[in-house]
């Protein structure tokens, strides 16, 4: 099923139509689906290097975009569907640590996203959950998607094909290993600011999330 989505991803790198597969991948990202625009991105880079800002522009934008849809599922839907959704997408029991992190450090763990491979979708719906600010969880958003997509850009404008032959041959590792660092990203979020160990305590600690 991964290699499936995997090789139906690049399969856009190469459709006439690339930045709009772009803009939809990481739209639908943010909120729901499973797999991430960056290898669209990275591949769309690789072929031409000189649009690198605009691909990663575009990608940012639309994630944006999506990530407000993320945030409407959570505040408007969550109890219709959005709690299913987190669950059809691995993400259920993560949930209530998201919202307590959320919660007490705001902005500071969307935008640290952008360093860490916690899924956006994951703090998308959660924010609207928990009915972060609109504007902060916006501002936070843009900044953390920017790190995210120009990193992306700038690593396979300078190291394209090798990255891609990785990915290519150790798809399976790859992933498990992007698991793995999700775990670690709670962690090293917990570092942030005073008081990060009480609350790494707190946020380990709850089985269910309730709203503000």
């Amino acid at each position: 099923m991964l290699r499936r989505l995997y090789d139906w991803t690049m399969a856009k790198a190469a459709h006439r139509h690339a930045e709009w597969w772009l803009a939809a991948f990481s739209f639908i990202e943010a909120s729901f689906f499973p797999v991430p625009p960056h290898p669209l991105l990275g591949l769309m880079c690789l072929a031409e290097p000189k649009k690198a800002i605009r691909f990663s522009v575009i990608a940012t934008l639309a994630s944006v975009a999506g990530g407000m849809l993320g945030y409407a599922i959570g505040y408007f839907a969550y109890e219709a569907f959005g709690e299913a959704m987190l669950r059809a997408l691995g993400l259920a029991e993560s949930f209530p640590q998201a919202a307590c992190y959320l919660r007490e450090f705001g902005a500071e763990i969307i935008i640290v996203k952008g360093a860490t491979p916690i899924p956006f979708k994951l703090l998308t719906i959660t924010a609207g959950f928990i009915g972060m600010n609109l504007l902060v969880f916006i501002g936070a958003s843009i900044i953390s998607r920017s790190i995210s997509f120009m990193i992306v850009g700038i690593l396979f404008r300078m190291f394209g094909a090798p990255i891609k032959a990785v990915i290519d041959k150790h798809l399976g590792k790859v992933t498990a290993a992007f698991a793995i660092l999700v775990v670690a990203g709670f962690l090293a979020i917990a570092l942030l600011g005073g008081g990060a160990d009480q609350t790494s305590e707190k946020c380990q600690a709850p089985t269910a999330a309730t709203r503000a």
